[in-house]
């Protein structure tokens, strides 16, 4: 049986591996990847992308399926997500001159990629 520690270890491994094929995915098309697990004191940011002046906050979820993983990102994880995007802007002025959208990244156990881009809208 694991103990906790290792489950979490095993977690994390996954989520960088996760985090790493999404890079490359979003890199194969076009776009620079300017930040990586991004910490503030508002959440984290898996991913910041650039292309072409358009800035994407990326949110990776990995999961066994692409639907499971379709499924797994939650109205908090979306507020903080926004909020840590708000102290990254802050932090980085200048970026996003093209626009600012926030995509979510899918990879299924077998590291398949799908992005859902401009995947939701910061609540007024």
């Amino acid at each position: 049986m694991q103990r906790p520690r290792e489950i979490r270890e095993a977690a994390e491994g996954r989520g960088r591996q996760a985090e790493a094929r999404a890079a490359a995915a979003l890199e194969a098309e076009g776009w620079t990847v300017l930040a990586r697990r991004v910490r503030t004191g508002a959440g984290e940011i898996d991913l910041v992308a650039e292309r072409a002046g358009l800035l994407a906050f990326v949110e990776v979820k990995a999961r066994p399926t692409l639907a499971e993983a379709a499924f797994a990102l939650r109205p908090a994880q979306r507020r903080r997500l926004v909020g840590a995007a708000g102290a990254w802007l802050a932090a980085h002025p200048g970026r996003g001159a093209a626009g600012i959208r926030f995509d979510v990244l899918l990879v299924d156990g077998a590291g398949q990629v799908r992005r859902i881009a401009d995947a939701f809208r910061p609540e007024e």
